[in-house]
């Protein structure tokens, strides 16, 4: 079997600009922040990004490498609309197709299960109809004759997810209280990166928390990255919580300052001006 351990350039080495890309997590909640910080760190651009969003998506917006966004939110949780995604739409900066937290997980189950569509009684009678027009109504063969919204697949050419926990082999584990579909971004996708806040030995995976916490199975993933912090400044429980501190200072941060001073260069690097950051606020 492969050890799949890369670091983060090696891994978004594998994107390419006009990708459909999944990005893991919920809102402010345990999203790939290195890996995402590493994307920015190339020319990549034109995506099509498919997200509950959060900051991973404020910080593509604001640097212009969204063509096309699939999402039912764009969210910091304690802060309820992410500013800096806000700005880029409303500048009209990308497309954007809404759909309801519902139909977005019945399109990433479609897609791991290699299926057009799903049908769905979600939003039947709601205005995610009106807002995106392209969504279409199957009716039950059956005797029910139900009609139903036939969800479509949302296919990823590549996921990013973050976890608390992976093997070298690719087998993901969640320890925090909730697993934001990260296995079906996975399975919904041609390749899957999974960064992790600590690679351990496989047997370490079940020795001190239950089978159920193993999320993601290694022959969906195409690499592993071990990055302690990765998900700063999401939460990442129980490792670590929200960076509330910081998150606050990031939404009220014209985009130009926040990228000069903790976006030019490597994680390392990223790491360290938010210590200095703290520090300075003391």
């Amino acid at each position: 079997m492969t050890d799949k351990t890369m670091t983060p350039e090696e891994a978004v080495a594998g994107l390419r600009s006009g990708m459909t890309l999944g990005i893991g997590g919920w809102g402010s909640r345990r999203k790939p922040m290195a890996l995402v910080r590493a994307l920015l760190r190339t020319g990549i651009t034109g995506l099509t990004v498919v997200s509950y969003g959060g900051p991973d998506v404020g910080l593509l917006a604001a640097a212009g490498r969204i063509r096309e966004l699939v999402t039912p939110f764009v969210t910091l949780d304690s802060v309820p609309l992410e500013p800096h995604y806000r700005a880029a739409r409303e500048k009209g900066a990308f497309a954007l197709t809404e759909i309801d937290e519902a139909m977005f997980m019945w399109g990433l189950r479609a897609a791991a299960n290699r299926l057009p569509f799903l049908p769905l009684r979600a939003g039947i009678g709601s205005d995610v109809m009106r807002v995106n027009p392209a969504l279409r109504t199957v009716t039950s063969p059956y005797a029910d004759g139900e009609e139903l919204v036939a969800v479509p697949a949302l296919r990823l050419d590549a996921a990013l997810v973050h976890l608390n926990r992976a093997d070298r082999l690719g087998n993901g584990q969640y320890l925090g209280p909730d697993p934001y579909f990260d296995d079906l971004f996975c399975e919904a996708a041609d390749t899957a990166y999974v960064s992790c806040e600590q690679v351990v030995a496989t047997a370490e995976l079940t020795r001190q928390a239950p089978v159920q916490s193993l999320l993601v199975q290694r022959h969906y993933v195409t690499g592993v990255i071990e990055t302690p912090g990765g998900a700063h400044f999401t939460s990442c429980a129980p490792d670590y919580g929200r960076d509330e501190a910081f998150q606050r200072m990031y939404a009220a941060t014209p985009w130009p300052e926040f990228a000069a001073r903790f976006l030019s260069g490597d994680e390392k690097t990223y790491q360290c001006a938010v210590q200095a950051w703290h520090e300075e606020q003391k």
